[in-house]
């Protein structure tokens, strides 16, 4: 990890982790965070907001997964990873440079909240034991998503190679 860039953010996740799998069964799970400064104004006596910050996030493998399974849209996060700049040229063939995180560590925030932790078993093979912990939770029956054919609704079998779907 030499040169690179390590931060932490402390932050809202903006939506629901969107979670994918590659072609060769990898779990990808993306996601937002907003983080908004709070300074306190001594002459007005009262609290303000600064500039928001959104960053888009991913986590691999069966952090992924972990991630899908136990965070949501709103839940306070500590997120801690490499940033990353990529640049593109927009539509109207402006130079763009966007930033990004690969996550090394996230967990939920506990200075407002409280969560109960438990230690992931199996295998760490991925998609199936994604698939087998699916099916035990909840009953096929009861699954309005189940209508896949036997592929998970996150499944990606597109033909870019690892990409994700997003």
């Amino acid at each position: 990890m030499s040169g690179e860039t390590v931060i932490t953010v402390v932050g809202n996740l903006v939506e629901d982790p969107q979670l994918a799998f590659t072609p060769s069964g990898a779990a990808v799970a993306k996601f937002r965070v907003a983080s908004t400064p709070r300074t306190f104004d001594k002459q007005a006596n009262e609290w303000r907001d600064g500039e928001t910050l959104y960053l888009s996030c991913s986590v691999w493998r069966q952090a992924a997964e972990h991630v899908a399974e136990s965070l949501q849209r709103g839940t306070r996060v500590i997120v801690q990873g490499r940033l990353k700049s990529r640049s593109y040229e927009d539509k109207q063939g402006v130079k763009r440079t966007v930033f990004e995180m690969d996550v090394d560590e996230i967990g939920p925030s506990l200075r407002s909240a409280t969560a109960k932790v438990t230690k992931a078993g199996g295998s760490g093979s991925g998609k199936q034991d994604y698939q087998q912990a699916r099916q035990q939770q909840a009953p096929a029956a009861e699954d309005p998503w189940a209508s896949s054919g036997g592929q998970s609704a996150g499944a990606w079998s597109g033909p870019s190679g690892d990409e994700p779907p997003f």
